[in-house]
């Protein structure tokens, strides 16, 4: 799963949560046109104009509470980024033995690349030296 719909996702279980717990808000949860789409295209464009690298989570959720709050508020244009979410991700057992697959084929090939390199190396050809008489003393 990528960052941005893991994202995505962690933006609309707080959402679905918020309105689970808010009955104000459930309202205009329920009622809203609004996208997760555009409350995440709402966030990003507000990431984007503040100019910071790094907000708190509170901080993301409170802007996706206030485009579903306002509903008269510009998202602005959809932008093309990718999202890093400090989040733990669960696997499913499937996707852990995948990605535990993953690892060994890796490793087996980089292990065979080792032993085909280490037996491929050219044996080192030293030039016959060409005998030259040897000279006496008395040749001179």
């Amino acid at each position: 799963m990528k960052g941005t719909d893991h994202f995505k996702n962690i933006i609309e279980a707080y959402l679905d949560k918020r309105a689970h717990e808010d009955e104000l808000f459930r309202a205009k949860y329920e009622t809203t046109t609004r996208t997760i789409d555009d409350v995440v295209t709402y966030i990003l464009n507000q990431v984007k104009a503040s100019g910071c690298c790094g907000f708190a989570d509170d901080e993301i959720y409170s802007m996706a509470v206030h485009v579903i709050d306002e509903p008269s508020i510009e998202i602005g244009k959809p932008t093309n980024c990718n999202v890093v979410v400090n989040h733990h991700v669960e696997l499913t057992e499937e996707e852990k033995a995948e990605q535990k697959a993953l690892a060994l084929k890796r490793l087996q090939e980089e292990e065979l690349r080792k032993l085909q390199t280490r037996n491929s190396k050219p044996k080192v050809v030293r030039p016959q030296k060409t005998k030259q008489p040897e000279l006496s003393l008395f040749d001179f």
